[in-house]
């Protein structure tokens, strides 16, 4: 599942991994954060405002559930990609993020 993630983020310019560093990111955990300019000249309220609107849309399609960031942490997406989890399903995900990004413009 991380593979399948780290592809799309390296070829998808308003994602990147909240951890810099490869060693540090997990790989059942997987957390991102959006980068884009529009969004990184919100407000820090306005930013997770924004990331909360945009794990409610493909909430309310059924696509996906309980994949936003964790209170305490940067506002963005946190996907479990556990052995529970195909790789098939993840990538699945990753266009209804990229509908769900456009929507919020």
């Amino acid at each position: 599942n991380l593979k399948v993630v780290s592809d799309w983020v390296a070829k998808t310019d308003w994602i990147d991994f909240l951890a810099k560093h490869t060693v540090t990111r997990s790989n059942t955990s997987i957390c991102l954060k959006i980068i884009a300019p529009w969004y990184q000249a919100l407000t820090p309220e306005e930013q997770t405002k924004k990331a909360k609107e945009l794990v409610k849309l493909i909430d309310n399609e059924g696509v996906a559930y309980d994949f936003g960031s964790y209170r305490d942490a940067p506002p963005g997406i946190r996907l479990w990609g556990g052995a529970t989890v195909d790789a098939a399903d993840t990538a699945k995900l990753l266009p209804w993020l990229d509908w769900a990004f456009k929507e919020l413009r």
